[in-house]
């Protein structure tokens, strides 16, 4: 009786160790997002705090690597690039994640006031990618960004 107590015992804590590694193991994960089916690593700013520091500061990042901004609703966005020392793309994606609009190598601000760059429309996402990235993939209004969290 006690062997069979200690092994269903032993049986429920491994069980419960898998489930415990398997949740680390999908929280831990890098998410992705997929646009023409090349895959970029992505940061996620969904709050004010990272929306705002986003790339600052930053002097390189890697090619297949981007930030993605998520917002909780659908208006038009503008972002400017104070603090923020590499070109980069914005691309604003709606509710659906269709892309909106596009702005292009965008680069570094350098002096006050930093101007602004807009999503000419209704945007619930933009996700920066390094400058020239949109170009190489023939990104065009309507392409779809699936998003791996």
């Amino acid at each position: 009786m006690t062997r069979l107590s200690y092994s269903w015992r032993t049986a429920i804590a491994g069980a419960a160790l898998s489930l415990s590694l398997g949740a680390c193991a999908k929280t831990s994960a890098t998410p992705t997002v997929e646009l023409k089916g090349q895959t970029f690593s992505i940061e996620i700013a969904d709050n004010d705090a990272s929306r705002e520091h986003g790339l600052m500061d930053r002097t390189q990042m890697d090619a297949d690597h981007g930030m993605l901004f998520v917002f909780d609703d659908d208006t038009p966005r503008a972002f400017w690039m104070k603090n923020t020392r590499i070109p980069l793309d914005m691309l604003f994606f709606d509710a659906d994640r269709h892309l909106v609009s596009a702005q292009h190598n965008v680069p570094p601000c350098t002096a006050d006031p930093c101007p602004a760059y807009s999503s000419g429309a209704p945007a619930r996402y933009v996700l920066e990618l390094n400058g020239g990235q949109a170009g190489k993939l023939g990104l065009s209004s309507g392409d779809e960004m699936t998003i791996h969290r």
